[in-house]
């Protein structure tokens, strides 16, 4: 049905409902992550495994609060600044039971945390021969973007802006660009501040938006996960509904013809 606004998606052969994907990083303690994820209403819950622990069931174990049984865990790479550190991290995560989904983060600069491309392209083709369904954090660049399809990713993840900046979509041109080429899902990564700017992303036509700091930094974590659930879920409306065209003057918004009077 067109208006239909959960329409589903596919992504590495699984079908999904929500298009918010959240993490897992910054929050006051496991409870109030779980509470947060139940409050996006995200299917898709991602972990860095070298900050969060999954792998060690002595310790404290995150997987005790976020069942993988409800939810797809996606495990990636954050903090890996080389090709074999990410590579070394997804092995690890794989091992786990994880399984093979992963996010795919190669970082480049630590004050931008922007991605090393060259890197996250090497550790890409390395991932996806071994099997490993990447979806790889990568710059808001078309040539990339499609390099990384042709290897074979299951998706591009572009970044909106700076990870945990908050400033939004900084650049749509591109990501159109991105749009119009990929055959592949196109996930907003990294940059997402609000409700707006996560409706801006599904209204252009991107499959989903990741988040993390834009929630957990909230100064109502769990508020704001509600009001990310309806941003996301009014911008894919949007885009199916079609918006009205841009004009430069004004037109009426009720006939002008057989006037009372």
């Amino acid at each position: 049905m067109q208006n239909d606004i959960f329409d589903v998606f596919e992504l590495a052969g699984r079908s999904y409902r929500s298009r918010l994907l959240v993490g897992t990083g910054k929050y006051a303690d496991f409870e109030q992550t779980r509470l947060a994820i139940e409050a996006s209403g995200a299917e898709i819950v991602t972990v860095a495994v070298r900050r969060v622990n999954i792998t060690d069931p002595g310790k404290p174990n995150l997987l005790d609060h976020v069942d993988p049984k409800r939810y797809t865990i996606l495990p990636n790479t954050a903090g890996c600044y080389t090709a074999d550190d990410a590579i070394r991290t997804c092995r690890l995560a794989r091992e786990a039971g994880i399984g093979n989904l992963v996010k795919l983060e190669v970082i480049g600069d630590e004050k931008t945390l922007f991605p090393d491309v060259a890197a996250t392209i090497e550790a890409a083709k390395v991932l996806v021969a071994e099997g490993f369904d990447v979806l790889p954090y990568i710059t808001d660049d078309p040539v990339a973007c499609k390099r990384l399809e042709d290897i074979g990713c299951k998706a591009v993840m572009p970044l909106a802006a700076p990870i945990g900046s908050g400033l939004g979509i900084r650049n749509p041109y591109n990501i159109r660009l991105i749009l119009e080429q990929s055959s592949v899902p196109v996930i907003v990564d990294a940059g997402v501040g609000t409700a707006s700017d996560a409706a801006v992303a599904l209204e252009m036509g991107c499959t989903a938006v990741l988040m993390n700091t834009a929630i957990a930094g909230a100064k109502d974590p769990l508020l704001m996960a509600h009001a990310m659930k309806l941003g996301v879920e009014a911008g894919r409306a949007a885009y199916r509904a079609g918006r009205m065209p841009r004009r430069l003057y004004a037109t009426a918004s009720s006939p002008l013809t057989d006037l009372l009077g």
